[in-house]
């Protein structure tokens, strides 16, 4: 490979003008710089990231961790984060956590041993590892999640809300019943999903009981194994409202497997709109959220952030709505 010393002596010039025009100053004769930047060319010449990196304290990249690669939400919101990134001149390395608080630690760690130049991410929900990042002055904004115990840029839905138009419209559907499977207590999409369906029960009259709420993992299996135990308690739900998309295809799996018929016998929405939720049937009734758009602010912030490393943190909540289709409409 072609080294500073060759490019210099195929344009020469002194190695230290090659390192001028590579670091971008403009005090370098223009008629040089040409002559520089022609040699790299004929050189194929490639410069030395890790030195480069080392020289100003952080790469160009920005490490995007979340929670579920298998989940296709994080799919679109991905998308949104790069789009951003790659117009301010980042790339994007993708690391995914499997909701596992060690693997995440050590992409935190590998994050500031690689000098990012900034980090977005869905926690597990332990606010010691981010702590890490704001004391090594690394950029970081969370997403999707939020944190306690750590005040850092922040994007969100409105989980709260969407979990209450799905109750509601369940109960408004005739379902006298309705159960919920949250995720892992210690995260905060569980929990505030789970008390909007706590309040819209108690909005019209009805007992919030805990023999009505199964937690799980976020996963399928999480989500057929909860369905089952509701099927198999004392006084089964008529309908169910599942607080993610996977949870959502484990409870529908369930009920397809007991012959149990949906929406007839049971309602069931969903949290997260699925990409092909209309195409199966009965179609699947969800609570959608801008996944895109969510990306597309968790990188807003993060160049933000970036560009001014003492600007206050801010956290931004975008809106949920709810897709009624056939999967929670009893036939009149």
């Amino acid at each position: 490979m072609a080294t500073i010393y060759d490019v210099a002596r195929q344009a020469q010039v002194s190695p230290a003008t090659v390192s001028r025009v590579l670091n971008g100053r403009t005090t370098v004769d223009p008629v040089m710089a040409a002559r520089v930047h022609q040699a790299m060319q004929d050189l194929d010449y490639r410069p030395n990231a890790v030195a480069r990196n080392l020289r100003l304290s952080q790469t160009s990249l920005w490490a995007v961790i979340i929670s579920d690669i298998g989940n296709p939400f994080f799919t679109s919101m991905v998308r949104g984060v790069e789009d951003v990134a790659q117009s301010a001149g980042y790339s994007v390395v993708l690391c995914n956590s499997d909701e596992d608080p060690e693997k995440e630690s050590r992409y935190i760690a590998a994050a500031l041993a690689e000098r990012m130049a900034g980090v977005i991410i869905s926690t597990s929900g332990r606010s010691t590892v981010i702590n890490r990042l704001v004391e090594a002055r690394i950029p970081v904004v969370a997403i999707d999640r939020q944190l306690r115990g750590v005040t850092i840029d922040t994007v969100l839905v409105d989980n709260v809300h969407g979990a209450g138009l799905a109750t509601t419209h369940l109960l408004d559907n005739g379902y006298e019943r309705v159960a919920c499977i949250t995720g892992p207590r210690r995260i905060s999409t569980a929990a505030q999903r789970l008390r909007g369906y706590q309040r819209a029960l108690r909005a019209r009259g009805r007992e919030a009981t805990d023999a009505l709420v199964r937690y799980a993992d976020f996963r399928e299996e999480g989500g057929y194994r909860a369905m089952a135990s509701l099927l198999d308690s004392d006084n089964p739900p008529d309908s169910v409202f599942a607080t993610n998309n996977l949870m959502t295809v484990g409870a529908v799996e369930c009920l397809v497997d007991r012959g149990i018929r949906v929406p007839d016998e049971v309602g069931v929405v969903g949290f997260d709109d699925i990409p092909w939720a209309h195409l199966v049937r009965p179609s699947l009734s969800t609570v959608s959220q801008p996944t895109y758009d969510l990306g597309r602010a968790a990188a807003v912030l993060l160049t933000e952030r970036i560009a001014n490393p003492s600007r206050l943190p801010s956290t931004v909540t975008l809106s949920t709505g709810l897709q009624v289709r056939d999967s929670s409409t009893r036939p009149s």
